[in-house]
């Protein structure tokens, strides 16, 4: 590794919830293709892989989403108490036209069959490796330069609609996927106002909880 090439506590580091930093800048086909290509090298549960990829590029559907996602954002806005919404306000939580690609990760609970080595008694276990792939990708995403914005402010029913995915398939996440000006220093929850981070120490205990 040469001595500018990030570590990966470097990329941790770095990594940001991108919103108001993206360029308009369309990331490469290849530069996407090497992100899409980590996320599904990520571990999962029986080796299932359990999540599928699905690009949207068109301009169409990404003003759709992005018109959808805003009411949902007023939706939420409205029901905080003044002062948490003051603080909210100013927070932007989305990119979804300024990227100008969506990268929808979801979820098959049936890829593997019925009988899935690791599953057994933990369901949620196949979630979780969407959850790996969804980090890999954002990790080397990081890596690359190129910035991500998870979009959580939407109603589930409409974007499997949206994309006419097929049961039980399930969004798990839209991720913003463009180029940036800047990754900023400071994650914009903390910098807003809305939540610090947590010590290490109150988060670590030993033996037991």
């Amino acid at each position: 590794m040469s001595e500018s090439t990030p570590s990966v506590y470097d990329v941790i580091g770095m990594r940001r919830d991108v919103r108001a930093e993206f360029t308009g800048q369309v990331v490469s086909h290849d530069v996407l293709g090497r992100l899409l290509g980590a996320a599904h090298s990520a571990p999962s549960v029986g080796n299932t892989q359990p999540w599928d990829f699905v690009v949207v590029r068109d301009r169409a559907t990404l003003a759709t989403f992005a018109a959808h996602v805003a009411e949902a954002r007023r939706r939420f806005a409205d029901s905080l108490p003044p002062e948490r919404k003051s603080t909210f306000d100013p927070i932007k939580i989305e990119g979804v036209e300024e990227s100008g690609t969506g990268v929808v990760v979801t979820y098959d609970p049936t890829r593997g069959g019925a009988h899935i080595l690791g599953r057994h008694t933990i369901d949620e276990t196949g979630l979780l490796s969407v959850g790996l792939a969804i980090e890999n990708l954002w990790l080397a995403a990081t890596a690359e330069g190129v910035g991500v914005g998870w979009v959580s402010f939407y109603d589930e029913q409409y974007l499997t609609e949206l994309l006419e995915i097929p049961a039980p398939v399930r969004p798990i996440a839209w991720l913003c996927v463009g180029e940036v000006e800047r990754f900023q220093e400071t994650p914009d929850l903390e910098r807003f106002g809305w939540r610090e981070r947590r010590p290490l120490a109150d988060a670590v205990h030993l033996e037991k909880f």
